[in-house]
């Protein structure tokens, strides 16, 4: 191909890329602009500018009431499938065998799996073990959706420990436990806090899930699907809207930066962590 070839090739892929990238985003951008918009009608030419949507987001009790919900099963849910997640995901580098490989595939499979199917199966599994649609039932179906994001992070972190500390802890009279919880666990812990923050972003976003296993104390995403069938409430939805998506993408950025600053710190034995190794 010549250079006026590859050069075209390149525009008409900028170009591509560009359409796709305002297909993608453009409706996201609206969502913050019509949420300052002072009418009802999320349409063009926009009356005027307003902060009363969000002001009633204060006086929402409803909307607490989700927002606590979200809070408390997100929190509980990341802490369950962070602990899961680092378990699973060290037992497989450490060399856990087959089972432990087998375990790692499974806990990822939710990633494939539609979530209505999961949905449905969750709800069966729950009316069966006698909890039927609460709280619990939602911190337990949402550790299954949250786990996949755990494990993948932190087998990318224990991957990358050299297995040297391991064997240099055991050398100097350390147990499996006590090199685990002295030395892999405090270079491992961005990686930890990462999974924890992508986790609870996972619960706190999951739509499907909840839906099924809500009851009567729906969380925030399904508290916008109810208030969508009312088209007064939909400027509410929208300032809502902002607000979620602004704490997501700071949660999310926040959990990248800490993933990456693990990846980038070197290797070591925590300091002062050989000398008592061989007493712990």
């Amino acid at each position: 191909m010549n250079r006026t070839g590859s050069e075209q090739g390149n525009r008409w892929l900028g170009a591509y890329v560009g359409a796709y990238l305002i297909f993608l985003y453009l409706p996201i951008v609206l969502i913050p602009l019509f949420s300052f918009n002072d009418s009802i009608q999320i349409a063009f030419p926009i009356k005027g500018l307003t902060l009363s949507w969000y002001q009633s987001l204060l006086d929402n009790e409803a909307l607490h009431g989700a927002l606590v919900t979200s809070l408390v099963v997100g929190l509980s849910a990341a802490a369950l499938a962070t602990l899961l997640g680092v378990t699973i995901a060290y037992m497989e580098i450490s060399g856990g065998g087959r089972l432990a490989a087998t375990i790692s595939v499974l806990s990822r499979l939710p990633i494939l799996i539609p979530g209505v199917i999961i949905g449905i199966a969750l709800l069966i599994l729950v009316n069966l073990a006698g909890l039927g649609p609460s709280r619990m039932a939602m911190i337990l179906g949402h550790t299954l959706v949250a786990l996949p994001t755990t494990v993948v992070v932190m087998r990318g972190r224990f991957s990358v420990l050299p297995r040297s500390l391991g064997e240099a802890a055991m050398d100097l009279g350390a147990r499996e436990w006590t090199t685990f919880r002295r030395v892999i666990l405090p270079l491992s812990t961005p990686a930890i806090a990462s999974a924890f923050m992508l986790s609870f972003l996972t619960s706190f976003d999951e739509f499907v899930v909840a839906f099924f296993l809500a009851g009567t104390e729906p969380t925030l995403p399904v508290f916008i699907w109810a208030q969508l069938r009312f088209p007064k409430a939909l400027p509410g939805v929208m300032a809502l809207g902002t607000v979620i998506l602004t704490v997501s993408i700071v949660l999310a950025t926040a959990a990248e930066l800490v993933r990456r600053r693990g990846l980038s710190g070197k290797a070591a034995i925590p300091t002062g962590a050989v000398g008592p190794l061989s007493a712990s």
